[in-house]
């Protein structure tokens, strides 16, 4: 059983449920899934994924550059502890929570997925084992390994790719309807 150790932290709730609506009332978007994608960068890759695993009905694309896709390993960093408790504690929380072990919400390769990082990056080890673990459950992505550290310069190059991986799946959602 996950124990919710910080109750005010509400991204997920806030994101999915208050801005993506927002967005959707003030500009002319098209409401629909197939209209639209998440990324992020560092923990905000690993957020991105963790979104759009959870929230297929939201989004139909989504990209990390350079996540924290697996958090496990570096339990002191990002205040995490604060959200999930100490991991020696919580281990179950850090678990469901990390978007190495939240594959299996991914059905049917209903979602389109990038995933980059540089070789000379900290998260460089959880992105491979991410890749690998996606293989294995054959979900349908696209996997970038470049020269590169977890740095604005990494992310100014890695952004023209996601823009032409999320270009592409827009053309290919509007040519099926």
């Amino acid at each position: 059983m996950i124990v919710l150790i910080d109750p005010t932290f509400k991204y997920e709730t806030y994101v999915v449920k208050e801005l993506v609506p927002f967005i959707d009332k003030q500009y002319r978007t098209i409401a629909d899934r197939k209209a639209r994608a998440i990324s992020g960068l560092s923990m905000g890759g690993d957020g991105a994924l963790y979104l759009s695993f959870r929230h297929q009905d939201v989004f139909g694309a989504a990209g990390s550059m350079s996540g924290g896709v697996d958090f496990r390993p570096f339990p002191e960093n990002w205040d995490i502890k604060k959200r999930l408790g100490p991991i020696t504690e919580f281990p179950e929380n850090w678990n469901k929570n990390t978007v190495t072990n939240m594959l299996d919400l991914v059905k049917d390769n209903k979602l389109k997925l990038i995933i980059d990082c540089g070789v000379d990056d900290f998260f460089m080890k959880v992105n491979r084992e991410l890749h690998a673990k996606m293989l294995d459950l054959k979900i349908n992505h696209d996997y970038i390994e470049r020269p590169g550290e977890h740095n604005l310069k990494y992310w100014e190059n890695s952004l023209k790719y996601q823009l032409l991986f999320f270009y592409n799946y827009f053309n290919d959602a509007e040519k099926m309807q």
